[in-house]
């Protein structure tokens, strides 16, 4: 795919790795559409910096667990935007659910946020997409998708479950809507962990260190731009999966 000129959305396009993914496509010439939930004034930011990129930043709120407001959203981004070529799913809910105080509701939101809504607007865009010139579809799973870790049972079922989602959409919207999904390993770390724990899961990548968000932007633009790759995922962990 020629990047330049395109249109994509960004879910969780405001901060964190949906942001680099954002300001990377801009940088190829790629306008954006910014899905933000709460990160309004990052939303703001980004779209910012992408305009003095000279291309078009266009904001859409939107809680991902209410499926209301997902369609609330489709509809509205339908009304300004003559086409999505490109939609990438970075929006993820992520924190720590030991098996002994997970509820439900945490259950709950997880797969609502990470696999229920790549589905719904995969299924919306991907159509559209189908039925007009094409496009690509790029999920933003986990490596624990394949390995998962202890006391984050929910979300590595959601990651996993995405990364099945995605092979099922390749098969799905071929040919002409390419889907794939990135597993990225340690990349940016939550605000709360402390520096030794940081250096612990360093020591348990090959590599001996934590990736960037720069890395999972990268492999966003090398699958977008290649037209023989549908229904991979590609792992960007430092080699975290094989050690």
């Amino acid at each position: 795919m020629q990047l330049r000129g395109k249109t994509a959305l960004v879910t969780g396009g405001a901060k964190r790795v949906g942001r680099q993914i954002a300001l990377k496509l801009a940088q190829k010439g790629v306008h954006i559409l910014i899905h933000y939930n709460h990160s309004r004034s990052e939303a703001e930011s980004t779209a910012t910096e992408i305009h003095a990129l000279g291309v078009k930043a266009t904001l859409f709120q939107a809680d991902l667990t209410q499926p209301s407001q997902i369609q609330t959203m489709l509809e509205e981004i339908h009304r300004q935007i003559p086409s999505v070529d490109i939609l990438v799913n970075s929006a993820s809910a992520y924190y720590k659910t030991p098996l002994k105080e997970v509820k439900e509701s945490d259950w709950d939101l997880f797969l609502d946020a990470n696999l229920k809504a790549p589905f719904l607007l995969s299924k919306d865009i991907g159509l559209k997409m189908a039925g007009a010139a094409g496009g690509k579809i790029i999920n933003i799973a986990d490596w624990s998708g394949f390995r998962p870790y202890r006391d984050f049972a929910p979300y590595c079922a959601s990651k996993g479950g995405l990364i099945t989602l995605t092979k099922s959409l390749a098969r799905d919207l071929a040919p002409k809507v390419l889907v794939n999904a990135i597993a990225p390993g340690p990349i940016l770390p939550p605000p709360d962990m402390g520096q030794a724990e940081k250096e612990a899961i360093a020591k348990t990548t090959a590599l001996g260190r934590w990736g960037a968000p720069e890395d999972i932007a990268n492999a966003t633009t090398f699958l977008l731009e290649n037209d023989f790759i549908n229904g991979s995922v590609l792992v960007v962990d430092g080699g975290r999966s094989i050690v």
